[in-house]
């Protein structure tokens, strides 16, 4: 198996590569209309699906050898006064493009694009956590999630 710190290492490597990409990521719409995001190295592999627009839902899957490893789920959605969610998104992506090597769940626990303001949210480690990511705009928050994961079939 590989360890906490690897594991982290390849979440940063995949989720820069897939949804934090932006435009540059491959993106495959699936039949039921969900949107699959991968990555591989070596013997790992990334699998971010997802359902959404507005709001969105999915899940993040790690498996080695091709065994599943690790899960992030999400929710989330901007708020229904923000005429032009893709201005919200725009800003989503840059902050996950910072993401925490120690914390690779989502952005960093702070990040600023005015006059937007995100901040992230968790409690735990990669092998067990939760959190909540929001974006402010002047102080009114108009994008919220939520997120929780963590080692899965260990025993």
């Amino acid at each position: 198996m590989i360890t906490n710190s690897q594991l982290c290492e390849f979440l940063v490597k995949a989720k820069k590569a897939t949804y934090a990409a932006g435009d540059l990521a491959k993106k495959i719409v699936n039949d039921d209309k969900s949107t699959t995001l991968e990555f591989e190295e070596g013997s790992l592999k990334y699998h971010d699906n997802y359902f959404g627009g507005e709001p969105y839902g999915g899940r993040e899957v790690v498996f080695v050898d091709g065994k599943p490893f690790y899960i992030m789920t999400y929710y989330g959605q901007v708020d229904a006064s923000v005429t032009n969610p893709g201005n919200i998104y725009g800003v989503l992506i840059n902050a996950l493009k910072l993401i925490p090597k120690d914390f690779p769940f989502r952005g960093p626990q702070k990040y600023e694009q005015s006059p937007f303001v995100y901040k992230n949210t968790y409690t735990g480690k990669v092998d067990s956590f939760y959190g909540e990511e929001t974006i402010s705009d002047k102080g009114v928050v108009v994008y919220s999630a939520r997120y929780a994961g963590g080692l899965v079939d260990q025993r």
